[in-house]
């Protein structure tokens, strides 16, 4: 069964070095309809997490999400730091060792719902979880990583056409529509960057 990468240190520098590739776009998405800083804060946090990759690596997958969660709270400005946060130091607090396929998708949903109680926030509104949850929902009916990532990708480019009505975002009202979301980018870089790096494990 296709399942997450078993190398901790390559699958964490792949989706940190994602999220860099992409910080100009992700601030350009931000300009529009946020702060404009995500790229840039996100970019910070990422760099953080690669200073730490020694350290990292040589931990269990449970260990090394939960530090670069740290990391991501502690580096990362915005909002966007506690959220990704808590869902990296949650994944990390419920998933199994090593990881499994049915693990991985009870930690991700647990992730997920940690996020909205930080958040205070559901699928609709516009956010990052317009595409985690949608993904969590494909890894849980049991796609493979190429069929989560594109169900990232479509639910990342519905957001265009969403009003927001939670965030920044959302002071804008009518306005908001027509821009993708910038978290939910960033989610899907996340996503499509894990799918990639995913291995077979039972």
């Amino acid at each position: 069964m296709s399942d997450i990468d078993k190398d901790v240190g390559s699958t964490v520098e792949a989706v940190a070095q994602a999220i860099i590739a992409h910080a100009d776009e992700l601030t350009e998405l931000d300009s529009a309809i946020g702060d404009g800083d995500h790229g840039h804060n996100m970019k910070r946090g990422m760099q953080a997490v690669l200073d730490d990759l020694d350290a990292l690596a040589a931990k269990p997958w449970d260990e090394a999400l939960k530090a670069a969660g740290m990391q991501l709270v502690m580096k990362v400005g915005g909002a966007s730091g506690p959220l990704y946060g808590t869902l990296f130091m949650t994944l990390g607090k419920t998933l199994d060792t090593p990881p499994t396929r049915a693990g991985l998708a009870a930690a991700f949903e647990a992730a997920i719902e940690a996020l909205m109680a930080r958040g205070k926030a559901h699928a609709g509104q516009k956010t990052m979880l317009d595409v985690l949850v949608p993904a969590a929902a494909a890894l849980k009916e049991g796609k493979g990583p190429a069929e989560i990532a594109a169900v990232a990708a479509t639910a990342c480019a519905q957001t265009r056409d969403m009003l927001a009505t939670k965030g920044r975002a959302s002071f804008l009202g009518e306005r908001s529509i027509g821009h993708i979301d910038p978290g939910a980018r960033s989610s899907q870089i996340i996503i499509e960057a894990i799918a990639a790096r995913s291995g077979d494990v039972k």
